[in-house]
């Protein structure tokens, strides 16, 4: 098995086992990650999502990895999340697609692949069946998510 293969795999290992610290050990210091609701994040920003939605995790949500697989320089997985949605209590079912730059031994790009429509309806119920699709909500939902780790950041004294 590559070695970034084995990184990819001990990073939802890590995640599935809610241990963020051992996450933010596969980036590296200069990571970028994107996903539909998560946009731009850099460094330090990426290890205070995971920490974020590892803290509000419902205990009985999963995680789990497959199709590992990596080379040099780029790598992808596709996993799984099912999670009770905090906002609403409703359970998402999410399949996501996740692409990986590497450098220096670390994950430095991640970007996560996921119908947004899909998870806005099983997040949101009905408001997302009807408006989930529209550039309007996901604008929302990427403002709201991008505030909470603000200050969720703030108030852990991430840096």
């Amino acid at each position: 098995m590559h070695p970034n293969e084995t990184l990819i795999r001990n990073f939802y290992k890590a995640f599935s086992d809610r241990k963020a610290d051992a996450m933010g050990a596969c980036y590296h210091d200069d990571v970028q990650f994107d996903d539909p609701a998560f946009v731009g994040l850099k460094g330090r920003e990426a290890y205070g999502m995971w920490a974020m939605l590892i803290e509000g995790m419902d205990p009985q949500g999963t995680i789990e990895c497959t199709n590992a697989q990596a080379d040099d320089t780029k790598g992808s997985a596709d996993w799984e999340a099912v999670y009770k949605f905090s906002k609403t209590g409703r359970t998402v079912y999410n399949k996501i697609h996740a692409e990986f730059e590497f450098k220096d031994g670390k994950i430095i790009k991640h970007k996560d692949s996921f119908p947004f429509w899909k998870w806005s309806r099983m997040a949101f119920g009905t408001a997302g069946l009807f408006i989930g699709w529209t550039p309007m909500f996901k604008k929302k939902v990427q403002g709201e998510v991008r505030k909470t780790l603000t200050m969720y950041m703030k108030r852990r004294k991430i840096k």
